[in-house]
């Protein structure tokens, strides 16, 4: 089954990357670290709800597995290592790996924290 899906990066939430998945019933977010990402093109990482590694697909093409867990269900997507690879570099470049806690505004994020 093919299913659309969009990954996003908003540098004020430097940490985290977004995939959207596009279906009948309505689109469907899932939001997690850049890191496990960038991490997983390489290797095998996660814990918990998302897990990420290197494949090759049935025609021998290198791809990223991405395996999502939820209390509603699993999905199990892969995509092209070339353009996730490109996908992370481009928010690399917004912001670098190890910079992100210069984005990151603590007061507002307390005051969300506190509903202020």
């Amino acid at each position: 089954m093919t299913l659309a899906a969009e990954l996003g990066y908003c540098p004020d939430d430097p940490y985290a990357v977004t995939a959207t998945f596009k279906s009948p019933g309505g689109d469907v977010l899932w939001t997690f670290a850049r890191d496990l990402l960038a991490r997983g093109l390489t290797d095998p990482v996660g814990d918990g709800d998302v897990h990420v590694w290197p494949c090759l697909d049935t025609s021998g093409r290198a791809v990223v597995i991405v395996e999502l867990h939820s209390p509603e269900g699993e999905l199990l997507v892969q995509g092209s290592t070339h353009e996730i690879t490109r996908f992370v570099n481009r928010t690399l470049a917004l912001v670098p790996a190890g910079l992100e806690s210069d984005r990151v505004d603590v007061d507002q994020l307390i005051d969300q924290l506190l509903g202020a």
